[in-house]
Order: C-alpha cells, then sequence, then structure tokens
C-alpha cells in the first residue's frame, strides 16, 4: 500500500518532468531547423546562426556560461561570438563581466535586406552599361555548340539551377537528398517552379525520406509531384529534357558558409550527356513511390505497433 502511495503521489511530478524535457527537445530541434534555414538567408555558417538562435532563447549571457550551456569549446564560442559582434548580430554590456546579447531578428532581417537593396541597386546602376561596353569588344561568337564548365559556391549552384528550371518548358527533374531541399526553399527555386509550370513544364522531384517529420521541407517546395525512393548519392541533379543539366556529387557542410566555394557542380548542354541523365532520372523516377504513399504506410506501419 505504501508503494502504491508513493507512485500515486510521484506520478503529477514524473510528468511534469517529462513535458519539460519534452518542451525541451522541441525547443532544440527548432533551434536547428531555423540555424539551417537562417544560415542560407544571412549567408552565415550554421555554427554562428546556433549561437545566434540559442542567445535569443537563453537572454544575456556570458560566453562562458553559453559554452557551458551548449557543451561546446569555450574558444570557438568566443570567435563566433566576435564574428557576430562585428556583423552586427550580437551586441555586449558594459558590465564585467560581458553580457551577449542577441540583436532583434526584425533589425537582423532589416540590416541584410537593406544591404541586398544596395547590391541591387549597383548592379543595374552599371550592369548595362558594363554590357554595352564589353559587346563592343566582344569577338565570340554564341552558338549551341555543347559546352560545359564547373560552378562553385552552394549559391552559384542554386542560381544556375534557378535559371534552368525557369527556362524550361518541358519536363525537369530535381533528384536529390533533403539537405539540399532545405536549402532550395530559401533560394528562389518556388518562384522558378512555378514560372516553369505556367510554361507548360512540370518539376518532378525525387528524395529519401526515413523519417516522415521531414515531410514538411518537401512539403514547401511545391513541386509538381514528388516521389521517394532509394538514392546512392547525397548530392544534386537537375536535368531538363533536351537543355541543360546541373549535377553535384557533393554534401551541404553544414558548417560551411553557403557563399563559401566549397560546393562543386558540373553545368552542361551537352545533347547527349543531357539525355543520358535524363533517361537515368526517369528511370528512378519510375522505380519510386509517391510521397503520399510513404505517408500512409507509415502511418499503418505505427498503427500496427
Amino acid at each position: 500500500m505504501q508503494q502504491t502511495w508513493i507512485t500515486k503521489k510521484a506520478a503529477p511530478q514524473y510528468e511534469a518532468d517529462y513535458l519539460e524535457v519534452k518542451e525541451e527537445t522541441s525547443i532544440v530541434h527548432t533551434v536547428e531547423e531555423l540555424s539551417l534555414q537562417l544560415s542560407s538567408i544571412l549567408e552565415l555558417e550554421v555554427s554562428e546562426t546556433s549561437i545566434y538562435l540559442n542567445l535569443l532563447r537563453l537572454g544575456q549571457i556570458t560566453a562562458s556560461s553559453l559554452s557551458r550551456e551548449l557543451d561546446i569549446d569555450r574558444t570557438k564560442v568566443y570567435r563566433t561570438i566576435e564574428r557576430l559582434l562585428s556583423k552586427g548580430l550580437v551586441s555586449t554590456t558594459f558590465s564585467y563581466p560581458k553580457l551577449c546579447v542577441a540583436t532583434n531578428p526584425k533589425d537582423v532581417l532589416d540590416l541584410i535586406l537593406k544591404r541586398k537593396e544596395n547590391e541591387i541597386t549597383r548592379i543595374k546602376k552599371y550592369g548595362q552599361e558594363i554590357i554595352e561596353q564589353s559587346n563592343k569588344i566582344s569577338t565570340t561568337s554564341y552558338s549551341s555548340t555543347p559546352t560545359f564548365h564547373i560552378v562553385q559556391g552552394t549559391l552559384n549552384i542554386f542560381s544556375y539551377i534557378e535559371k534552368l528550371i525557369e527556362d524550361s518548358t518541358n519536363v525537369v527533374y530535381i533528384v536529390t537528398s533533403l539537405k539540399y531541399i532545405a536549402q532550395m526553399y530559401h533560394a528562389n527555386i518556388l518562384d522558378k517552379i512555378k514560372i516553369c509550370e505556367r510554361n507548360g513544364g512540370q518539376v518532378r522531384l525525387l528524395t529519401e525520406i526515413n523519417d516522415n517529420r521531414l515531410k514538411l521541407y518537401i512539403d514547401r517546395l511545391k513541386a509538381t509531384e514528388t516521389r521517394t525512393g532509394k538514392l546512392s548519392s547525397n548530392g544534386i541533379i537537375v536535368v531538363s529534357k533536351d537543355k541543360q543539366m546541373v549535377m553535384s556529387d557533393a554534401t551541404i557542410n553544414p558548417a560551411c558558409n553557403p557563399s563559401v566555394k566549397t560546393e562543386s557542380a558540373l553545368c552542361t548542354n551537352s545533347h547527349e550527356l543531357v539525355n543520358n541523365i535524363f533517361t537515368l532520372c526517369t528511370l528512378l523516377w519510375k522505380n519510386s513511390h509517391p510521397l503520399k504513399m510513404l505517408k500512409n504506410n507509415m502511418v499503418k506501419k505505427n498503427n500496427e505497433q
């Protein structure tokens, strides 16, 4: 009887502890997701956006306390804080010891937006003049000769992918991992898919997913049709029938700034190469499963358990 009384008495505390741990786990998961998203938008390393978001979560705190809280090397935290200070994402107090304070997210985004607007204004101002002057000295004959080139840097690769999708009036295959899909959502891929569809094309997205919770990333991209299957690479293939192809076998390193030239991709308009890869993607597509079918199978499996 005594044991039963103790168990019943302690049950509310156990439940409270469980809910607290569950809430903390949810917060950590949210920080991880936002870190990846912000690294793309703000062109920062994921480690920097992670520190920034945790400062928002924890409030004013010393760098050493933040290091202990996140279980990250103190030197690394200090260096990251210094970079964030120089970029205006973090400030410090006059007190001793100094407390780190995260800048208001709205102010951060306004700062980045203003910087981008200034860049666009500068390009528009001088771009046309540069084109006109360049055409005067150019002797190059632009033809349909098959060519290829290597593009470096994730942002540059996405720019080529955006143009490929936008210019297509036929089927476009995107075969890639969830890491690339998460990055694509924060580029202009979604808008380019809409343009492709308005021009009579369609975008078929093929990826591999083992956790239905990650389905959110896939849905956000809003491809014409999405399927899942086994992929042998964590890279990316984007190919438009009879036109162009962008292919990379590299994976995005979460610790890298997307603007840093660590990623490489082959871009080509070679009719033979493009059609060979398009045929391969078509075969992978036929052997894959619709995303809805995957969801139903997961629900059925969970019910059985």
